[in-house]
């Protein structure tokens, strides 16, 4: 089915015209198709979601193209998964999952979101933990948190990494870490740290200081079990009966891999109905850095993460390594399956990576549908970053669709 021909199914802002634009690329000219496809009111994203990770996209946009081109039963993958935004929707929607991601953290993310704890267990499990050991990281944390708070996170820690190092981690584990993880620096009581950046990613110790003489703060006390619990009410306030079935059903299938995108043999040939992905921007983002406390609490190296992790420089590394994954994602997808592939706008719009995308794509052998693009406004927390006005930074969804 063409894009011209499934483009009237599609539900957007009333009263905004589509706009088309005719865009010329290096195989041929294809269609833009502009308007607000979809924003957070058309649909209340489920609280199962909240997860902060940074350079994820909003739960709307997966669900868009997982209602419209999949089926129930039907495998949806992503071969960057981050915080598994497009896999909890698949799953929500009860569509079979794959998850690739060469950062570790994403699936202690994405996992254990599948798998809902019985609250009465979880509660039980969390008050079992001694938190009271006289016990510390390698490096002090007190620009971050109290030392009672910081204590409890190293006993914390010292307990997940004896449970896994004994094969004893179970689902319950896998949730208590995902949460802790979710919760050690923030902007609000909710979290373990005294206020600090948003909370996707961890300033240095240095900056952390910096911030608190600027502030004229110092850590205030956070009971670890405590926000544990009440962030894991928090994340399971939407779902239903049905909801927890579907999840644990999905998740007993579910497929993850911590691979580079362009090598994922493990996954079958021509079994994947839709890819809902979005790409890492150039070096827009740097995640190892930026989650150098989420490593460190969860015993993962540092160092080695940064290895895998490829940050390109520019247009023409980004597309090299690029055109290798659309060779993989037509391997794995199902004849008349489809590929959404987001990209955005970045270094001030100079470079429009969707342009970039659409020969990638056709010389992997796929035939592009065209070009998606959901305008949206900035959020407070894109503001925060100091983009403004629409003039940095990744400035809308630019989604280009792909069929085999």
């Amino acid at each position: 089915m063409k894009m011209s021909e499934y483009l009237s199914e599609f539900t957007f802002k009333p009263g905004l015209r589509t706009q088309i634009e005719d865009v010329r690329t290096e195989v041929g000219n294809v269609n833009r198709y502009k308007n607000e496809f979809w924003t957070a009111g058309q649909r209340q994203a489920n609280a199962l979601h909240e997860v902060s990770y940074r350079a994820c996209f909003k739960p709307q946009l997966p669900a868009f193209f997982i209602q419209k081109l999949t089926n129930e039963g039907d495998t949806v993958y992503d071969p960057f998964a981050g915080r598994g935004t497009t896999l909890i929707e698949a799953a929500l929607l009860n569509r079979n999952v794959i998850g690739n991601d060469i950062n570790p953290l994403s699936r202690i993310f994405t996992e254990p979101r599948l798998r809902i704890p019985n609250f009465s267990e979880l509660e039980i499990r969390v008050y079992s933990i001694d938190l009271q050991k006289d016990t510390k990281f390698n490096i002090s944390l007190s620009a971050f948190y109290h030392k009672d708070t910081e204590r409890e996170l190293a006993a914390l820690h010292d307990y997940l990494l004896h449970r896994k190092k004994t094969e004893a981690e179970d689902a319950l584990d896998k949730w208590i870490r995902m949460v802790a993880t979710n919760r050690l620096t923030g902007h609000s009581p909710g979290f373990f740290s005294v206020y600090t950046l948003p909370p996707n990613q961890a300033v240095s110790v240095k900056r952390q200081l910096k911030i608190n003489e600027t502030r004229k703060q110092t850590p205030e006390y956070r009971d670890v079990k405590a926000l544990i619990l009440k962030k894991s009410r928090g994340l399971v306030g939407d779902l239903t009966v049905e909801h927890i079935s579907k999840l644990k059903n999905i998740g007993e299938k579910a497929f993850f891999l911590n691979e580079d995108a362009r090598q994922t043999k493990q996954i079958t040939a021509n079994s994947v109905q839709l890819t809902v992905t979005s790409p890492p921007f150039l070096d827009v983002v740097q995640y190892s850095d930026d989650n150098w406390l989420r490593l460190l609490f969860n015993s993962i190296d540092a160092a080695s993460t940064e290895r895998k992790i490829t940050m390109l420089r520019s247009p023409e590394q980004w597309s090299a390594m690029m055109q290798d994954v659309f060779h993989e994602l037509f391997r794995v997808t199902k004849a008349g399956g489809f590929v959404a592939f987001e990209v955005g706008e970045v270094r001030g719009g100079k470079i429009e990576l969707d342009k970039l995308v659409v020969p990638l794509g056709v010389r992997a052998g796929f035939l592009c549908e065209g070009i998606m693009i959901n305008t949206q406004n900035f959020t407070k927390t894109a503001n925060i970053w100091g983009i403004e006005n629409n003039s940095k930074g990744t400035n809308s969804n630019r989604i280009v669709i792909f069929q085999k």
